[in-house]
């Protein structure tokens, strides 16, 4: 069976580059021949390692030079770089004229199901509502949310022509409702460690983009309190992103200098999810969220905003984890706080959280994939 995927490009150390490799590279060795064309890569390596087994085919449209224009001048240059990129597409379908294609729901959408008629499916990383930030378009005004609108419009009706859209959460089939069949299909662990954190360190850890949806400046309002009644505890920040100096300069704001600490992201992510002893994820929405799945693999417990829609999916309240009211700060600064002062219900939650998130274990994800392949064969 031949299976390509559609990606914008494998260059950012975050969960949606991680696991679409994972699952090439799980397809590909276990008999799939599995190719990955993404059209912005630009000639440089992918950000984690890939399966020699999975053929990487860069189409290289640079889609940054519609960037630094005039909004007319943007919409005109957006249209020459994806009449060319919906040519190349074609001619590479048409060569390698795959069983099966995979869009990530990106720009590709827009056309993918009018030049292949085989089976394509959808696979959305994150909620239809956040799916190609036509939300942040529509936050910058007129003339700006009406091409948003625009857009949403032309995604639906692309998508209703997919032979199936697969989504990481039971509660955005609602979303979809009406265009095509749904399957939800959670992500799987990316790791499993040998040895779980131990618990004892005074550290805490979050990981992210320093983006909208990651919701730092919410982090950092409940670390304050955190820091007035525990000023020990540290918690360390691995990501990157276009907010990061916001996220700096309002940690300095804050006089959090010395005990909130960035990091630039981290090929030893989950050496420093071992040496920490609380997850933090302070996200205004999640497709699904690969950091709270890597925190309780190694025995990490978690505190999340019940956002919509991920932690509530992976975290059992109270059990293997901690949910609470979303975007209530001081909420979140109580229950970081309460684990910091019972070191026994922070094992018991680890303990609970290593056993219970094996359900989400590569092998027994990747079953429903290859299931869903040959149903739709």
């Amino acid at each position: 069976m031949k299976i390509f995927y559609v990606y914008t490009a494998l260059l950012t150390k975050g969960g949606a580059d991680r696991v679409l490799i994972e699952k090439a590279n799980w397809l590909a060795e276990h008999g799939y021949e599995i190719g990955i064309i993404t059209d912005s890569q630009m000639g440089r390596p992918p950000v984690f390692p890939l399966s020699p087994k999975v053929k990487l085919i860069n189409l290289d449209i640079d889609f940054s030079k519609e960037y630094g224009h005039s909004f007319p001048i943007r919409i005109f240059l957006y249209y020459l770089l994806m009449r060319r990129f919906k040519s190349m597409m074609k001619e590479v379908l048409e060569r390698e004229r795959p069983n099966i294609v995979i869009t990530t729901m990106g720009r590709d959408l827009d056309f993918l199901t009018d030049i292949y008629k085989g089976v394509i499916i959808g696979e959305a990383h994150t909620t239809k509502e956040f799916l190609r930030n036509f939300h942040l378009l529509e936050q910058r005004g007129f003339p700006y949310k009406q091409v948003a609108g625009y857009w949403r419009k032309k995604m639906n009706r692309s998508a209703r022509k997919l032979n199936a859209i697969v989504l990481l959460t039971k509660e955005d089939t609602e979303s979809w409702k009406g265009t095509t069949k749904t399957y939800v299909i959670p992500n799987s662990l990316p790791f499993e460690p040998q040895t779980c954190s131990s618990l004892h360190n005074k550290q805490a850890i979050a990981v992210g983009r320093y983006n909208h949806a990651k919701g730092y400046n919410y982090l950092i309002e409940a670390w304050k309190t955190v820091n007035k009644r525990h000023p020990e505890w540290i918690i360390n920040i691995y990501g990157s992103g276009e907010l990061k100096e916001q996220v700096k300069e309002q940690i300095k704001q804050a006089n959090l200098n010395n005990t909130m600490l960035m990091h630039e992201p981290t090929d030893d992510i989950m050496d420093k999810y071992v040496e920490s002893s609380i997850c933090v994820v302070s996200s205004r929405y999640e497709g699904f969220s690969m950091v709270i799945l890597e925190a309780m693999v190694c025995g990490v417990p978690v505190v999340a905003f019940n956002c919509p829609h991920g932690p509530r999916n992976i975290i059992n309240n109270g059990e293997d984890g901690i949910l609470v009211e979303h975007l209530n700060t001081q909420a979140l600064a109580d229950s970081i706080c309460n684990l910091i002062e019972h070191p026994e219900q922070r094992l018991l939650l680890g303990k609970k959280a290593k056993e219970n998130v094996m359900r989400f274990s590569r092998d027994i994800v990747m079953k429903q994939w290859t299931d869903l392949f040959n149903q739709l064969l």
